[in-house]
């Protein structure tokens, strides 16, 4: 095994753990936030936001799907290591992680049944740059409006006109983070 592959976990996992999990959740709770993470030193092309969110939410019960560059031996055996998930393909997975290119078209991820919404598929989306501009949000956690960079818009309103049924995201770019759940609606920004 290489030695690259066993560093990059938490130092001290059960705060880390913590620290990062709070993070996801106020993101997924509050739409459009960023958040900084840390703890994680994941192998490249893997940033430190997409490291922290599989150490904190996978495990061998969580099924992974790689896409694009991510799907490199590097991240294989990382995540192997320190989260026991498995790999799988798009129609099987809990969480997929990816470049936006890599990950479309979104149709072949699970989106839950009208019995159980939550079997729908988490995508982590690594992005070149997350900010707080672009397209509005609305919905549950945003006080009027949020706005957030994202690679689209109709995939996201697609998206969330299947609710309670759809994918959920969380955005990753360095060590920064946010989230998309699926309960949010996308719109253009109103031109000034």
């Amino acid at each position: 095994m290489d030695a690259t592959t066993l560093q990059g976990g938490f130092a001290t996992p059960p705060v880390d753990a913590a620290h990062a999990f709070r993070a996801v959740m106020e993101a997924m709770a509050r739409p459009g936030t960023i958040h900084p993470v840390s703890g994680a030193k994941p192998p490249a092309p893997l940033s430190v936001a997409a490291g922290v969110v599989l150490l904190t939410l996978c495990d061998a019960g969580m099924p992974v799907h790689l896409a694009g560059a991510m799907d490199c031996d590097a991240v294989r055996a990382w995540i192997a290591f320190h989260t026991g998930a498995p790999l799988t393909g798009p129609a099987d997975c809990a969480f997929a992680l990816g470049e936006w290119d890599a990950l479309t078209p979104l149709d072949r991820f699970p989106v839950g049944t009208s019995e159980y919404p939550d079997r729908s598929a988490t995508l982590i989306v690594e992005r070149p740059s997350l900010e707080p501009v672009g397209v509005r949000l609305n919905g549950p956690g945003i006080r009027e409006t949020a706005a957030l960079s994202l690679p689209e818009t109709r995939a996201f309103r697609k998206n969330a006109a299947r609710f309670p049924l759809g994918l959920d995201f969380v955005f990753t770019c360095g060590d920064r983070l946010a989230a998309l759940p699926r309960s949010t609606t996308v719109t253009e920004p109103e031109m000034t």
